[in-house]
């Protein structure tokens, strides 16, 4: 069942334990949460699984597989795709468009693009496949619209439909709901739900407790570099640590 593992993750900045032997596991086709006050080391926990940063120490599984220290394009290549707290679209670029780019044909063949025929059915078949998720995020009525002109949420989901195009094993995301308005927060995370059946797996950063709580599977709290708590989402938040660490500033 398991997907993804850290074993006694650390990562140093000047001497300060951003990260102090985390120990985090995933378990596939899960909604995966970590939660902890600003500074706990959350994004770089997820920074550092990613390949943005390289750890000082520890390692880094996935599908058993040992990924520590691999660049972001290795990481991407095993089935991990990284979201951002601001979405990045290209914002010139149609709805569309911005899926369409998204998408890598891994092991794509040289002579079947220089095919014409072969080309043009693989370009049909792109669209197709950007149209069924932009339908299935409910933004396909957006396609021929510029991103620059779209809403906050609305870039969010683009940025979903971004990852979907790369046919990803697990997609993590950093605050994927952060200034959304609440109806459609639900509705994204209603999405993932969705997608979790489908067989893809999340692990999330997010801030918004009263609206994620209701969706993920599992929690993982984060404080000083440290995983101070673990467990279902009832029983974080029932836990006297976690609200200590919420209430009490720690």
């Amino acid at each position: 069942m398991k997907i993804l593992e850290t074993r006694s993750l650390s990562k140093f900045f000047d001497g300060l334990k951003a990260l102090n032997r985390v120990n985090i596991e995933v378990d596939r086709q899960t909604l995966t949460l970590i939660i902890g006050p600003n500074g706990s080391g959350k994004s770089t926990f997820i920074n550092t699984v990613c390949g943005f940063y390289k750890p000082d120490e520890g390692r880094v599984y996935f599908e058993g597989r040992d990924i520590t220290g691999l660049p972001p394009n290795k990481i991407y290549e095993h089935g991990i795709v990284r979201t951002f707290q601001t979405p990045q679209p290209l914002k010139k670029m149609t709805v569309l468009e911005n899926l369409l780019v998204a998408n890598v044909h891994r092991g794509e063949k040289v002579l079947n693009a220089l095919r014409y025929s072969t080309w043009l059915k693989q370009e049909e078949e792109l669209v197709e496949r950007a149209f069924k998720i932009l339908e299935f995020l409910k933004i396909d009525h957006l396609w021929d619209r510029e991103s620059y002109k779209l809403s906050g949420g609305q870039l969010k989901l683009v940025e979903v439909g971004r990852a979907l195009m790369t046919n990803p094993k697990m997609i993590v995301m950093d605050e994927p709901v952060a200034g959304v308005a609440p109806a459609l927060a639900h509705e994204i995370f209603e999405r993932f739900v969705e997608l979790k059946k489908k067989g893809i797996t999340f692990l999330i950063v997010e801030h918004r407790l009263d609206i994620v709580m209701g969706y993920v599977d599992y929690v993982y709290v984060m404080a000083n570099g440290q995983v101070i708590s673990k467990g279902f989402p009832e029983e974080v938040l029932n836990d006297p640590r976690v609200v200590e660490v919420y209430l009490g500033g720690g």
